[in-house]
């Protein structure tokens, strides 16, 4: 329980996985796939679970784990790749936090840094935290990465003063129409570290995989974390196909994957910051996309629940609204954010509480 006394955790899953769940709890070695979204902030509050899955609970099991994310996600995958000990994940998931807690950037009083100076001061400290490591996350014994980003097309195949707001435009009025057509404005490129193949298919919007390697390590990362109009597109990421890439959650903000085709009884454990796994980012405001799917039958989602967050600063998952409501004040920010990382350490004992359990009764997605 909270200090508030609230649930914090909330189980979830879909129809195949909420039945083995009632049957026989849930267990290290049934873990195949884990799905990490964009968002920003809001992931901030899932540190503490990632230290213990990661450092203690999957280290129980054999079976290789693909680890799957997107811009903030993808920042959490690669640091769950460094580590070998509980001891050497708890100290890379905790800086991961402190490093983003407390990221500034200059820009004049009450205004937004530059695309340019974000995007040269994010590549800095991913260089602190990753550089020399790079082989390290690439060859993890158990664990496989696979970072989601977004190429441009057309008119979207080069960043620009005019080019890239006009080619959002496109891009979101192709997605109005269908998800697909948003394929001719932006498809997806998975870089993936060597070893065992990505084992969820690709076929649901226009894809390309590229091999994960210590030369295109970092520029695939920032890649996946690159917002468009807060950071600037990388161009031309070696061993993938030439153009401007972004943020992998513009087409894959919470990897709305089809998980169920996947070879084999395994299941899907996804940390989540809420209920609903969106397709894309255009999609945030189209309700009718936030259902689940039967992509999702094998899926456990691990959630907050909405009491709980409501406990929290501001009574809400810190994001990045928060920029400006904090304004200049980065201390108040940071503590803000602190506080709800060290909230969050109920998500994590629940977690490990329910899996002590001989059954779940998981809600649905």
């Amino acid at each position: 329980m909270s200090s508030s006394g609230q649930q914090a955790l909330q189980i979830y899953a879909g129809p195949r996985a909420r039945a083995r769940l009632a049957e026989r709890g849930l267990r290290p070695e049934d873990i195949r796939v884990v799905p990490a979204a964009a968002g920003g902030p809001k992931g901030l509050i899932l540190g503490p679970l990632d230290q213990y899955l990661f450092g203690d609970w999957l280290a129980r099991s054999a079976q290789q784990v693909h680890l799957l994310g997107a811009s903030i996600g993808a920042w959490r995958m690669a640091t769950a790749c460094l580590g070998r000990s509980s001891a050497e994940a708890q100290r890379d998931f905790d800086r991961l936090a402190h490093d983003y807690v407390n990221q500034r950037y200059d820009s004049l009083p009450g205004k937004m840094p530059k695309a340019k100076d974000v995007s040269r001061g994010f590549a800095a400290n991913l260089g602190e935290f990753f550089g020399g490591r790079e082989s390290l996350a690439l060859t993890h014994p158990r664990y496989r990465l696979h970072l989601f980003t977004s190429r441009g097309r057309h008119l979207l195949g080069r960043e620009g003063r005019l080019r890239t707001p006009l080619g959002y435009t496109g891009a979101f009025m192709a997605n109005l129409l269908k998800r697909r057509a948003m394929g001719a404005w932006l498809d997806r490129v998975v870089f993936s570290a060597p070893g065992e193949a990505l084992p969820v298919p690709l076929h649901d919007y226009r894809s390309h995989s590229a091999a994960l390697t210590t030369q295109n390590f970092q520029p695939a990362l920032l890649a996946s974390c690159s917002i468009p109009f807060w950071l600037q597109a990388v161009h031309d990421i070696p061993g993938a196909p030439r153009g401007a890439y972004w943020d992998g959650g513009i087409t894959d903000y919470h990897l709305h994957l089809n998980y169920a085709a996947m070879a084999g009884e395994g299941l899907v454990l996804y940390p989540h910051f809420q209920q609903q796994v969106i397709p894309g980012w255009l999609d945030k405001a189209l309700k009718s996309r936030h259902r689940a799917s039967a992509f999702l039958d094998n899926v456990v989602l691990l959630a907050p629940s909405p009491a709980w967050i409501k406990t929290l600063p501001l009574g809400k998952l810190p994001d990045r609204g928060d920029f400006q409501h904090y304004g200049d004040g980065v201390s108040a920010r940071a503590t803000a954010w602190l506080r709800a990382i060290a909230e969050s350490q109920r998500l994590r004992d629940e977690f490990a509480q329910a899996c002590e359990q001989p059954s779940i009764q998981a809600l649905p997605l």
